[in-house]
């Protein structure tokens, strides 16, 4: 009975996917990147959401949002996958991988996405205060 209560445990304990570690791994590891080694105040305060991997560990997708930015979003993702050779030049040494994925980065909209909702449910409410 406790080794069938240890199976269950171990297996809700389980590390997800290679893949999902891996992107972590990334994540961590550009943010650093952005941090210490290249300036990417240009664009106003840079931040990484998201990143995804592909299963064969050769491309990744990474979403940023910026705070306060200096340039239109559609500027600073170029700009910011012009800087991808650079990226990976300080990832690779930092990433075990046999081979160091290609970068993309993606504006995240989600953030804008949940702003706008939040002004949206924001409207209703005064409407319906309005009308009582």
């Amino acid at each position: 009975m406790r080794l069938k209560k240890l199976k269950e445990h171990l297996k809700t304990q389980l590390p997800y996917k290679r893949s999902q570690r891996v992107g972590e791994q990334i994540h961590k590891i550009l943010s650093d990147i952005a941090i210490k080694y290249i300036d990417l105040s240009s664009f106003g305060f840079v931040t990484f959401t998201n990143v995804n991997i592909s299963p064969d560990f050769y491309f990744v997708k990474v979403y940023f949002s910026v705070y306060q930015p200096k340039k239109e979003t559609k500027e600073i993702e170029t700009g910011l996958n012009n800087l991808t050779k650079a990226f990976k030049k300080y990832l690779a040494p930092q990433l075990h991988l046999r081979v160091t994925p290609d970068l993309q980065f993606i504006f995240d909209e989600t953030l804008e996405y949940s702003e706008k909702i939040e002004e949206l449910i924001k409207s209703i409410k005064d409407k319906e205060k309005n009308d009582s």
